[in-house]
């Protein structure tokens, strides 16, 4: 499955849930998971030093960057090779996130809730819209991160998300919690990071098996 983690706004946690997502897909009966940055941030590829000095060489996964239409190009035959490919791409529309898009099965698109993420929706649906004309079979998927364990604006966000035609909303939010930073600064998932954060993982756990299980054949 060639799996894309992007939307239209920055700052909601998008390149911290997908990097734990690969820690996930990489312990599924030993999956053989490529990441692909093409997020002009890079803060994947800088994870995935962290990760290799943290770990010694041995991260889990493969690492690679690529930008614009060079993943369209390469992709396709990067699939032959890995049981899954990861595409992190910069929370805004760009050509790397549509090129990511043009050959992917999934699109997943984490939402915070906060009034001016839940203007962005509209903005996703339309660039879903376009991309379809492309690539009619690409599923588009989202949730809520960085979640406050009681507010309203989970429920007005998730709300109008169920109202999107062309958008699954996922009913597995994932609270914003310090050993998400804690562990990412040591390049490493919140499953491997000590002590163990018991309620992350399970939220982590529930909607990664909604991902794999739900919609891996789509």
């Amino acid at each position: 499955m060639i799996y894309v983690f992007g939307g239209i706004k920055g700052g909601v946690g998008k390149t911290t849930i997908c990097l734990n997502f690969i820690a996930y897909l990489a312990s599924i009966n030993k999956r053989d998971v490529l990441l692909v940055d093409a997020d002009d941030q890079e803060t994947a590829t800088d994870y995935t030093a962290w990760r290799d000095n943290t770990l010694g060489g041995d991260i889990g996964y493969t690492a690679i960057k690529l930008a614009g239409d060079a993943i369209r190009m390469q992709i396709p035959n990067l699939k032959k090779k890995y049981d899954d490919i990861v595409i992190d791409t910069g929370g805004r529309d760009t050509i790397s996130q549509r090129s990511a898009l043009s050959v992917a099965n999934i699109y997943l698109v984490p939402f915070y809730p906060r009034s001016f993420d839940f203007w962005t929706i509209t903005k996703v649906e339309h660039l879903v819209d376009e991309i379809r004309s492309i690539n009619p079979d690409l599923q588009v998927l989202s949730f809520l991160n960085r979640a406050d364990l009681r507010s309203a604006d989970n429920r007005d966000t998730a709300d109008a998300l169920r109202e999107c035609k062309d958008i699954v909303y996922i009913d597995k939010p994932i609270l914003n919690r310090k050993c998400f930073s804690n562990a990412s600064g040591r390049g490493l998932s919140v499953f491997e990071i000590t002590p163990r954060d018991e309620k992350a993982i399970s939220e982590l756990t529930g909607l990664f098996e909604n991902l794999t299980k739900e919609y891996a054949s789509a």
